[in-house]
Formats: C-alpha cells, sequence, structure tokens
C-alpha cells in the first residue's frame, strides 16, 4: 500500500504530531472536550470517532529538519484504531507516518509503529457516483492498537525519490513509468492533517431483561434493507449465513436458476463457507449510504490486506471490522465499507459492504478494478508476517464458493476493463487472474508480500473445491 514510498530516504521536511493524552482526571475538565476533538458520537450510535488537527509544533518534536506540526491534548475518550486524513482525496502524503498508543488497561506505552500512507488506491473508481459524492478525503490505511487511552503521532515528509530504489519491487509494478523527481525538492504535507481516532463501541449482545426494562429496539430501514438481501440463506436478523455442503449449493444454484437438475451438467462451484453477517460483528447500518450499488457480475477477486495491523485477537475482529467501517465511512467519506468481505487470522469470513453477499456488490476496494470483481481483505498487514493458513484456507473456499456463482475459474484468467489506476489506463482491457492480489491492478504493497507469494496456492485450492 504504501508502494513506491520509502520511509527512510530524502527527508526534506517534517511534521510530527506528538499527542501524551489521557482521560481527565475530574469532571472539571470535561468541557474542554469540545476543544480537543470534532468527536462524532451520537447518543444511539455504537462507537465514535475524534478527529483532532495537526498544528505547527517545535522542532524538537520532530525527526529530521524543517518545521513540525502537532497537537498535544490531555483529554481524549478512549479508542483502538487510529489513522491520519485529509481534504483531498487526490493528494498523496508523501513521506511517513508513525504511531505510538498508551494502554488503557497497563498505562503502558507502545513502540512506535507506521501506519501505510497510501490508501487512495483502496477506493472508488474514477468517475463513479461514489467517487464524485464530494466527501472522499484522502487517509493512512488505519492501524488498530487495541483499548487505548493516550496516542502520539508524528507526520514526516519526504522528498521522493527514484522509485525503483525506494521500493524494491516497484519495476515489477510500473512505478517507474512515474519517473523520478529530484532528491532534494521539499514536498508540501497535504492541508488539514487531522488524527481520527476510532472507538469501536460495544458487542453487539442480546438485550438485557424484559423490554420493559429499557427502551425498546427499534427496527430501522437501512438494517431490514441489508437484511432482506441475504434472506434467502439465513432468517432476517441473523448473526451468521450457515454453511452448505457443496452438494447442496449445487443444488441450491441450480434451483435458483429454474433448472431441473438432471437437466443441465453440475456447476463449478464450492461449497457455500459459513460468513458473518453485518448484523453479526454489529454494523451500525444508519452509518452508510441507503441504496445499495451493484456491477454486472463477479469475474475476478482481489485479495487484500488491511495494513491494519496483526496485534488483535480473533475475539476481537468484530471490534476491528466496526472501526475500519467507521473509519471508510465518517473519517474516509466512503458510502460503506471498502471491501466486500473480510477474512481474519483464525478463518472467519465477514460480510463486507452490504447489497448480499451472494450478488455483485460494487464495492472501493482496487481503483481501476472494482467493476465486475470483489475484494477480499485479510485482516492484518503481510508484507513481512506469514499470512496464517487458515486466513489462506478461508480465502479459497470463499472464491469458490462466490466465483462459482458466476462461472469463474479460480486458476483462469480474465478480462476486466480498467477505470483508470497508475498502471493502467481508463478504458484499457487487461488480463488478469481470476483471483489477483491488488497489486497486479495497481501499484502497491498491497496485500503484503508474503500473502501475494500465497495467492498461486489459493487458486489451486480454490480450483479444487469447485470440483475442476
Amino acid at each position: 500500500m504504501r508502494g513506491f514510498l520509502a520511509s527512510s530516504i530524502g527527508v526534506a521536511c517534517a511534521a510530527a504530531l506528538s499527542l501524551p493524552l489521557a482521560l481527565p482526571a475530574s469532571a472539571t475538565d470535561s468541557p474542554r472536550r469540545s476543544e480537543v476533538a470534532e468527536s462524532l458520537r451520537a447518543p444511539d450510535v455504537a462507537g465514535s470517532t475524534q478527529s483532532l488537527p495537526l498544528k505547527p509544533l517545535s522542532s524538537d518534536r520532530a525527526l529530521g529538519s524543517g518545521a513540525a506540526q502537532g497537537v498535544v491534548r490531555s483529554d481524549v475518550l478512549p479508542f483502538a484504531l487510529v489513522g491520519v486524513v485529509w481534504d483531498n482525496p487526490e493528494a498523496e502524503l508523501q513521506g511517513r507516518v508513525e504511531v505510538r498508543t498508551r494502554a488503557a488497561d497497563t498505562r503502558n506505552w507502545s513502540a512506535w509503529q507506521e501506519l501505510e500512507t497510501h490508501n487512495h488506491e483502496h477506493a472508488a473508481d474514477l468517475g463513479s457516483q461514489e467517487r464524485a459524492s464530494g466527501r472522499l478525503r484522502g487517509s493512512t490505511a488505519p492501524l488498530w492498537v487495541g483499548d487505548s487511552d493516550g496516542v502520539e503521532v508524528r507526520v514526516l515528509a519526504e522528498a521522493p525519490t527514484d522509485r525503483a530504489a525506494a521500493d524494491p519491487g516497484a519495476a515489477d509494478h510500473g512505478t517507474t513509468d512515474h519517473g523520478t523527481t529530484d532528491r532534494a525538492a521539499a514536498p508540501e504535507l497535504p492541508r488539514n492533517l487531522r488524527l481520527e481516532l476510532v472507538d469501536p463501541g460495544d458487542e453487539p449482545g442480546p438485550p438485557q431483561g424484559p423490554q420493559a426494562d429499557g427502551p425498546r429496539s427499534v427496527l430501522t430501514a437501512e438494517a431490514a434493507a441489508s437484511w432482506a438481501v441475504n434472506a434467502e440463506m439465513a432468517p432476517l436478523g441473523a448473526a451468521v449465513i450457515p454453511e452448505l455442503t457443496k452438494e447442496q449449493t449445487e443444488s441450491e444454484l441450480l434451483a435458483s436458476r429454474g433448472e431441473a437438475e438432471n437437466a443441465v451438467a453440475r456447476p463449478y462451484v464450492g461449497a457455500r463457507p459459513r460468513i458473518i453477517t453485518r448484523k453479526g460483528w454489529g454494523a451500525d447500518e444508519k452509518l452508510r449510504e441507503k441504496n445499495f450499488v451493484y456491477t454486472k457480475a463477479v469475474r475476478a477477486a482481489f485479495v487484500h490486506h488491511s495494513a491494519s495491523g496483526n496485534s488483535y485477537r480473533c475475539a476481537q475482529s468484530p471490534s476491528v471490522m466496526r472501526s475500519i467501517y467507521r473509519y471508510h465511512v465518517k473519517s474516509s467519506g466512503w458510502r460503506d465499507f471498502g471491501y466486500n468481505f473480510a477474512v481474519d487470522r483464525c478463518g472467519n469470513i465477514y460480510e463486507g459492504r452490504a447489497g448480499g453477499v451472494a450478488k455483485p456488490v460494487y464495492g472501493a476496494h482496487t481503483l481501476g478494478f472494482n467493476s465486475n470483481s470483489m475484494g477480499i481483505a485479510v485482516l492484518g498487514t503481510y508484507s513481512n508476517s506469514a499470512p496464517p493458513a487458515a486466513a489462506l484456507n478461508a480465502i479459497a473456499k470463499l472464491s469458490a464458493w462466490k466465483l462459482g456463482l458466476y462461472g469463474a475459474n479460480p486458476k483462469g484468467t480474465t478480462v476486466l476493463k480498467s477505470g483508470g489506476s497508475n498502471l493502467y489506463k481508463k478504458g484499457k482491457k487487461v488480463r488478469l487472474h481470476v483471483i489477483s492480489g491488488h497489486r497486479d491492478g495497481f501499484a502497491t504493497e498491497c496485500p503484503g508480500r508474503r500473502l501475494y507469494n500465497k495467492l498461486g496456492n489459493a487458486r489451486q485450492t480454490s480450483a479444487h473445491l469447485q470440483g475442476r
């Protein structure tokens, strides 16, 4: 995702955000919170977002030469995920963003961690309604840090350098087509940089006690619509879409086509895997845009990593999902969760963007190739860490089923028309693997070298699960 930028080359100027934070010690501190952040918390909405602007800091807070920016506060609400955003979605943050956080329980500070700065390649296609909404912002990848009450962040602007030298794999992905830039040129940071601190809210669960003990839960139209599109696979409001055997999946597919089982050849489709619904991971359906948007078919799957770090436990995955969802919608300005599906390190599969898990939902995962494809994000960062076998198996199972519904061979290739990326101009027809990595359509590090190198195995396994 950072693609062609190196974190230690060509530092020309610096901006830093230092935030050693603590909750107010007494109620008298509470009024100051309005000065600290633009809180997006609402009484009936699970979770919240605090938005903190960067401001100039003394040079002793910056690592490197040049002016420093930042903000220092001492009364910030709890959070579990961080990211940095800016107004112009077309502007690149050329540099490095590092963060360390303080755990709410132990009060210990973490080591410095780097946020991947190039997140605009996970976005709606050029010319799409979502892109033209006027709400989109530039953003880093979000980083999951767990329950925290303190944070320190520094943003270090770096001059562009020879991109092939900055990223040894850049030449393979076409980034050298952009040429080189004078090492001494001092880049400007995007305007209106803000730190986003996301609280995912409480875990979803059944109401406690009789209904008369508290306010009644109201089913919103957005929630009803999100459930209805999966109604053929699970009851309304179900937390999980149950798995089926391969035989059951084939029979269901043939029945949906109105064809007698003995009249046509059995389809190449994998068994439907168990999928945790948006209700199951606690998506607040009021956050997203109401309508669903579809493409024509699903001819390819793009595999990503969320770049949100590997420090989460699988029991925390629903919280990670809610945090990324809120960051995508509230902080980045997207219409919904960007990916069609997510997979955690234990192999659990999660419904992503709303619209129905079996339908060709138009996502915002691979800039230029969101049409006729789906995006699968493995929660975590897999540039240097090996992806768990359970996650790879989940990719294969999910792909065997979903691609099979549309007649796609996981170990084959397909042709997609580019909507415009830094590798392929708009309108160019590109032959890609049916199961591709994000970097196949955009010059980026995503889905991480270690995960990308496993996609060949995923293709073979997925095809085998289809019966090929």
